[in-house]
């Protein structure tokens, strides 16, 4: 009976042991992207509206590599309904133009990006906006860590 309670014990010291090693996992790094520079511009986007879209720059900022990086945007002040002279976005999902995907890249590297229709202004003939809308924002929607 001795023998029993004691393989029992050294089993369970060595199980504790075990757990106790591998309970100890390494600090998973994290990735971090970031957009450090963004350009507005107006393109016509048929008779009588205009689209603002957006080119910049994103960075890796994190400690490892990254793959399919979205960058979109949106203008939280615009309206949803067609006025004349005024900023409106659509409610709908984005469209694959209004939204730019980058494949992969390095940790501290740099890549641009490029997208339409971050707003529209519907326009009389020959009208332009004075300036862009308030509330335009640049953002990373999402994107995946590279297992190595």
């Amino acid at each position: 009976m001795k023998f029993y309670i004691r393989l029992t014990a050294i089993m369970l010291s060595l199980l504790f042991v075990c757990l106790c090693l591998f309970a100890c996992e390494k600090e998973k790094k994290q990735g971090k992207v970031i957009v450090t520079e963004k350009e507005f511009w107006l393109d016509e986007y048929g008779k009588v509206t205009l689209s603002l879209n957006v080119k910049g720059k994103i960075k890796n900022a994190g400690d490892v590599d990254v793959k399919n990086i979205v960058v979109t945007g949106q203008c939280k002040t615009c309206g949803e309904v067609l006025i004349s002279g005024r900023w409106f976005v659509s409610d709908t999902e984005k469209l694959p133009e209004q939204k730019d995907i980058i494949n992969f890249l390095p940790a501290g590297a740099e890549e641009q990006f490029q997208f339409k229709g971050i707003a529209y202004f519907f326009t009389k003939a020959g009208e332009t906006p004075s300036a862009n809308p308030e509330g335009l924002e640049v953002f990373i929607e999402s994107f995946e860590v590279v297992e190595k």
